[in-house]
């Protein structure tokens, strides 16, 4: 650039001072070095452009967010009788990564660990699916529950994102986001997954391939989602000297199949749904005389389930700002048990219906923080996949009953450093509600003989305070 100009200012000062034919050929030799070096410096500048765009490409960009909570929980049984937890400290870690070697093809990884303050209790780590009890790590809920502080993968897998005119596709293998969907996401104060809270809200791994046809109609997309959430294998190097063979027992290998669709989506105004059904489900099957230790879980059959939901981010258009800020939504969903053969599901061997409707609100506050409101009920056969569903007392939108919740989110710094104020109280109408496809799922009237014998859970609350840090 130095170069330039002097070559510049020494053509400027020739002209002013010679005006003879001579003096004219050294000027416009000049001047073409000058547009030599030009296109010189021009060159240059695109190649260091393309080496830091790959530079970009060549690194794997990661993110923290580390969630420190406080959570007072309260419940009443069927019988009238009290448990506290008055002082719950937790941590919670997700570390993020992401690498996007071409425009079409990115990775997706996260890290996690979510550990109640000092050391635990209680062994929480056995995550022996034929226990009926124990589960903190079971592979549904791994990094939803509070075990220990080793991390574990909550996410990782590869997508593809290719075009095909104006059609876009996807193509998605590996520990594929299933928590925090749709309609969840608000009240996490979280960017929404793909999956439809009020059905699915638990990690699984498996496979998922979309077609966008938003030239038709703003936002619509088909999804076919596939999952495995149980596999039916022997370990390596077992008695049988042969690894990872059928290992028959009691438990069948268990998939899901499913389609998200979404009609319309104009950022404003957006309709989803979705359908799957649950192959091979496994229930806990009661050893008879109330001891625990003789409980297992066994197939059951296979569970249907369908959610159509509505959100509108933003009352009206220019009515005012608080509604132009204002997100309302309203969400019914239905599911369907098809036991096996001899086997009860929900209670029953005949095939059962539950449904449930789910209402909410987000409004912005004058503190510039959001305040939201929310209500579901449950029928007595309702049976969601939301095991990983992030409440301590168990998933609201499980509930057999009526679940309420009102939250106040606040930033503290910009976008890095927020807290959040949450109450949820849930009162059941029947038991069952965060139970497997077996026999704790029969739905049991609260005020019945058998539910007050059992204590039975009437009502249940959880308080909860965080402060959250975001990079």
């Amino acid at each position: 650039m130095k170069k330039i100009l002097a070559l510049s200012s020494l053509a400027f000062l020739s002209t002013l001072a010679f005006a003879d034919a001579d003096m004219q050929k050294q000027i416009d030799d000049l001047k073409a070095q000058l547009e030599k070096l030009e296109k010189t410096q021009d060159s240059q500048d695109q190649q260091i452009s393309k080496v830091n765009a790959q530079s970009a490409k060549d690194n794997i960009k990661f993110d923290i967010d580390f969630r420190t909570s406080y959570d007072a929980l309260s419940y009443e049984t069927a019988a009238g009788k009290k448990f506290h937890n008055d002082a719950l400290y937790s941590n919670r870690l997700w570390l993020g990564m992401g690498y996007a070697p071409t425009d079409e093809m990115v990775f997706k990884g996260q890290l996690a660990f979510n550990k109640a303050f000092g050391a635990s209790a209680f062994d929480n780590t056995t995550g022996n699916p034929q226990r009926a009890y124990g589960f903190d790590a079971f592979d549904w809920v791994a990094n939803e529950t509070l075990t220990d502080d080793a991390l574990k993968v909550r996410e990782a897998y590869w997508l593809w994102m290719p075009r095909t005119g104006d059609i876009g596709w996807t193509l998605s293998v590996g520990r594929r986001p299933s928590t925090n969907g749709s309609l969840i996401n608000l009240r996490e104060d979280d960017k929404e997954k793909s999956p439809l809270g009020h059905v699915i809200n638990m990690e699984f791994d498996g496979a998922s391939a979309s077609v966008n046809y938003d030239k038709l109609l703003p936002g619509m997309m088909l999804k076919l989602c596939l999952g495995r959430g149980l596999t039916n294998a022997s370990s390596w190097a077992n008695s049988t000297g042969m690894n990872y063979i059928d290992a028959g027992d009691t438990l069948d290998t268990t998939d899901m199949v499913g389609f998200i669709f979404v009609p319309y989506n104009d950022g404003q105004y957006s309709i989803k749904s979705t359908w799957y059904r649950g192959l091979n489900v496994p229930g806990t099957v009661s050893g008879g005389d109330m001891n625990a230790s003789n409980d297992y879980l066994q197939t059951r059959g296979d569970m249907d389930g369908a959610a159509v939901s509505f959100k509108t981010d933003g009352i009206g258009d220019g009515i005012n700002d608080f509604l132009d800020d204002t997100i309302a939504f309203a969400s019914f969903a239905m599911t369907t048990s098809h036991p096996d053969s001899g086997k009860e599901m929900l209670g029953s061997e005949d095939s059962k219906n539950g449904y449930s409707y789910w209402i909410g609100t987000q409004m912005p506050n004058l503190t510039g923080g959001r305040f939201g409101l929310e209500f579901n009920h449950g029928s007595s056969n309702w049976r969601p996949f939301t095991f990983g569903e992030d409440t301590m007392i168990g998933s609201k939108i499980a509930a057999r009953g009526n679940a309420y919740e009102a939250y106040w989110t606040q930033p503290l710094i910009e976008n890095v450093f927020s807290m959040q104020v949450r109450y949820t109280r849930i009162d059941y109408d029947y038991t069952g509600s965060n139970a497997f496809f077996g026999d704790y799922s029969s739905p049991l009237a609260i005020d019945s003989d058998m539910a007050i014998l059992g204590g039975a859970v009437k009502t249940a609350s959880d308080l909860r305070v965080y402060f959250r840090y975001q990079y």
